[in-house]
């Protein structure tokens, strides 16, 4: 049931992504494109996928339920170049455009290669990263050998018997994976020169060497340049409708407090109900809202963000809590409180409020951090810790993400 839920409240999350920033002519205009392209949102856990073209489930014999919610990595296989997987992190991280060859993998196991260029999409009033468009196109050029080129039916015999490899990488004795081996070469005459173990070796050997030489050329790279483009425009033009305007490159400062993607990746995985402050920045805005928080509240996400982070109180709230939670954040110290909040609809609820200071690898402070657990309702249980334990265990989650990317030498944007 609780599964149920969560999945339930990932679509809410995914659809108002999409549905809450453009006009709902956009959705319309994108399935028109002919391209092959994902919408992926790094705000919401997981980094999912929001829209899918109907070209790219095409393309990899995907349907839109299987496709939509799931992180790009389900593309990913055995070959697939972590070096490759690492740069795309890594522009992810930087927020900003990149264009590499990728061996992916479509749902029936065969590997492909294509173009995978990437590009950001920012919000034109704070310069936050709203998502990230990803168009895949195919690379048609001919795979070269020691020199030589492999024909198009000997390509499609390596993509059919490596996809073969891929489905019964669970087999428990080589026996079985001969016997898928037998079955392939029988109906390809290009197996039957070589047998078992030593044929699965030389298909290793040339799989890694075509991934070495396999590239986009530039016509293909162009047409990748050209698709992009032509999404952000409609995603520019739908955006206008809904007052929530995006665009291409980031063309203002005035959201320098928001959190770049990669932090806000790793934040998402943190699954309890926390905001993340800015103490630097004037009224001290809220910078990052997880989604349980969201759920919590009843607000979405951009009715958060920037917000002084009392906008939650009312006029029943304890004064004398308010500055017991001012003198926290000034102090540096952690305290908690039980406060009367309201939520979006107004009701109220009492909250278990715990703040603390998060750090920074050099020591400084560089938010604090707001945990909050409703009294009185029933959470799933979770290994029986009290509601203290489960504060103290999201604070040290989130203060190792903090950490962590300011060594890797990334930071926030503040």
């Amino acid at each position: 049931m609780e599964s149920r839920s969560q999945s339930q409240s990932l679509l809410d999350l995914i659809a108002q992504s999409l549905n809450g920033r453009y006009s709902l002519l956009a959705r319309q205009e994108l399935d028109g494109l002919p391209d092959n392209f994902t919408i992926t949102d790094p705000s919401i856990c997981g980094h999912p996928i929001i829209y899918a073209s109907l070209g790219f489930l095409k393309m990899l014999g995907y349907s839109k339920d299987e496709v939509i919610g799931k992180n790009g990595r389900i593309f990913q296989g055995p070959k697939t170049n972590r070096r490759s997987v690492l740069e795309i992190r890594e522009a992810i991280r930087e927020e900003r455009t990149l264009q590499i060859n990728l061996l992916n993998y479509r749902k029936d196991g065969t590997p492909f290669w294509m173009l995978f260029h990437m590009s950001p999409v920012f919000g034109k009033e704070d310069g936050r990263v709203i998502h990230f468009v990803a168009v895949q196109v195919p690379i048609t050029g001919r795979h070269k050998k020691n020199g030589l080129t492999l024909s198009e039916s000997g390509r499609g015999f390596l993509d059919n018997v490596f996809g073969s490899c891929r489905r019964e990488v669970c087999s428990d004795t080589l026996v079985e994976l001969d016997r898928v081996l037998a079955l392939d070469s029988a109906l390809h005459p290009e197996a039957r020169a070589v047998s078992g173990l030593s044929w699965i070796l030389n298909l290793h050997l040339t799989v890694s060497e075509i991934e070495e030489l396999c590239e986009a050329n530039d016509l293909e790279k162009q047409r990748a340049t050209n698709s992009v483009n032509n999404i952000l425009s409609v995603l520019t033009r739908c955006s206008e409708f809904t007052g929530q305007m995006v665009c291409g490159k980031r063309c203002t400062l005035r959201g320098a407090g928001l959190l770049c993607s990669s932090l806000n990746i790793s934040l998402g995985r943190i699954k309890q109900s926390f905001v993340l402050i800015n103490p630097h920045l004037p009224e001290m805005p809220i910078v990052y809202a997880s989604d349980a928080f969201l759920k919590l509240t009843g607000y979405d996400r951009h009715e958060v963000l920037e917000r002084n982070w009392r906008f939650l109180n009312g006029v029943d709230t304890d004064s004398s809590t308010l500055e017991q939670i001012k003198d926290s954040i000034r102090t540096e110290c952690a305290c908690t409180v039980r406060i009367l909040n309201y939520r979006k609809d107004s009701s109220s609820f009492w909250n278990l409020l715990h703040i603390s200071p998060v750090r920074n690898a050099s020591g400084k402070v560089a938010y604090v951090v707001g945990v909050q657990i409703e009294e009185g309702c029933k959470e799933p249980r979770r290994h029986d810790l009290s509601p203290e334990m489960r504060q103290l265990s999201a604070v040290g989650a989130i203060k190792v993400a903090v950490r962590s990317l300011s060594m890797g030498g990334g930071s926030s944007r503040s």
